[in-house]
């Protein structure tokens, strides 16, 4: 078994749903990390039981013969980040999203195919059991064609949550607000379910309750495609808390709901099929959130298992630029107040 050594760059609140995965796997040894924190290198390079850790990552990806790189930094760094990685030699695992301009994105995927490198993009919510139990629904066709959907996102994020980062908030750092970092996973999984490419977006993006950030904190809007199928969404985060995701796709045949990870598939004869968390299934990512549950793991098991047998992971650079896409589609017609059509 090919052993890959393992490297993170960025040591925030989510390395660890990146670091203890791979450390937990048998194909690979998570040797160093990087971050500008020194302190916070420091002590995640204990916590994956890292060899070093450096605070340049230009420096690290000189001295440490890596195979594989994570990134965890702020999203405006995604791009030149994975691009230097991938020309030094390494696969890159990024967290969402891609980029915060869709040419940025372009840029990574031709790096990729350009140096022969695996490019990963994380969008965990499609491990979850009932993400996969509507796709495959969707997928064997008996629920029937896909009439509409509609999504809806109410969460919270107090003025610490900016005030407390010198980059969340911000156009040219974060990318924007609730779209880009919180709803920007539903968005994904309704784009998933419905799988059929995107004739044009109409979105309307303000700020309403958060006075001192830049970007949105509400946006709603209709992602229309190809098949004719629209999908409507509304997204918040002035809410009094982080209230349960919901999607509903309205089919021939019957109705599919999700709640958080819970789905529902109820036809119109009666027959309902169900999948919700297994509670027996849990993963100690040495921190953060339990909620986040084993999807982060499941889909970083994918990626080196689809590195050691020499495919392409499910969601690869090519798969995730279309959620990226639509994103900055989403924030173009926000901006300009007028329809963006993506379809050729």
């Amino acid at each position: 078994m090919e052993m890959f050594k393992v490297g993170v760059i960025g040591c925030g609140r989510i390395s660890p749903f990146h670091g203890m995965p791979a450390r937990s796997l048998d194909c690979a040894n998570v040797i160093t990390c990087c971050d500008i924190d020194e302190e916070r290198a420091k002590e995640k390079a204990e916590l994956f039981g890292c060899d070093s850790y450096y605070t340049d990552y230009h420096e690290m990806l000189t001295k440490e013969d890596l195979d594989v790189i994570h990134i965890c930094l702020p999203h405006y760094l995604h791009p030149p980040v994975a691009i230097d990685a991938m020309k030094a030699g390494c696969n890159v695992l990024t967290e969402k999203p891609m980029s915060i301009a869709i040419d940025d994105a372009e840029a990574m995927v031709a790096c990729a195919e350009e140096t022969g490198k695996t490019l990963g993009v994380i969008f965990q919510n499609r491990y979850n059991a009932g993400s996969k139990l509507i796709k495959s629904a969707l997928e064997v066709g008996g629920i029937g064609a896909i009439q509409s959907a509609k999504a809806t996102l109410t969460w919270y994020r107090a003025p610490e949550y900016y005030s407390k980062s010198d980059w969340k908030g911000t156009w040219d750092k974060e990318g924007g607000g609730v779209i880009i970092d919180q709803a920007i996973h539903t968005l994904d999984l309704v784009k998933w379910f419905v799988g059929d490419e995107i004739d044009f977006v109409d979105a309307h993006i303000a700020n309403r309750d958060h006075p001192t950030i830049e970007v949105e904190d509400v946006a709603d809007g209709v992602i229309a495609f190809k098949n004719g199928v629209k999908a409507s969404f509304w997204a918040m985060n002035y809410y009094s808390y982080d209230s349960t995701v919901e999607i509903e796709i309205d089919c021939e045949n019957g109705v599919i709901r999700m709640e958080a990870e819970e789905a529902r598939v109820k036809f119109h004869d009666g027959r309902e099929f169900v999948a919700r968390p297994d509670p027996n299934e849990t993963f100690d990512y040495g921190g953060g959130p339990s909620y986040w549950g084993t999807s982060h793991l499941k889909q970083i098991e994918q990626f080196y298992e689809a590195l050691e047998n020499g495919e392409t992971p499910e969601i690869d650079g090519r798969n995730a630029i279309e959620t990226q896409r639509m994103v900055c589609a989403l924030y173009e017609s926000g901006k300009t107040g007028e329809r963006v059509t993506l379809g050729k």
